[in-house]
């Protein structure tokens, strides 16, 4: 059986989440998802999500792609690789390439992790819809 897993914040749930979800269930038998945690979002992003944890949590359980929602509380990608065992790791490729993703590649090697790169779509963000929410006021 193959284990897939991804993160994600989730906040104002989009096409682009949908895709990315999608794209990585036809990749694997079962799909293990990592909502960012709201504290997680504020210490990353300096802001906090529109929608809250359980709520995104709740939403993301729903997607009929998805096997099973875990808290991310850290990036700490390894760790969550030892707690549940995947054999493939999937992301948007708008981060292919960076020093972070080029770092976890080689980290995940020597135990058999594949990371595939997804492709992103464009045009359409949480900080994009953000902006346009903002913009309406």
């Amino acid at each position: 059986m193959i284990i897939g897993y991804t993160t994600g914040v989730y906040d104002m749930f989009h096409i682009g989440h949908l895709n990315i979800l999608r794209r990585a269930k036809e990749q694997c038998d079962y799909l293990i998802v990592g909502v960012s945690t709201d504290e997680l979002v504020l210490h990353d992003k300096n802001k906090r999500p529109v929608i809250p944890f359980e709520n995104r949590c709740e939403i993301v359980k729903a997607i009929r792609y998805v096997d099973e929602v875990v808290p991310q509380v850290d990036k700490n990608k390894f760790e969550a690789w030892k707690k549940y065992r995947f054999n493939k790791m999937f992301v948007g490729s708008d981060w292919q390439g960076t020093p972070q993703w080029k770092e976890f590649e080689k980290q995940f090697a020597p135990v058999n992790v594949e990371i595939v790169y997804l492709p992103h779509t464009d045009g359409i963000s949480s900080s994009i819809l953000r902006d346009q929410m903002n913009n309406c006021r």
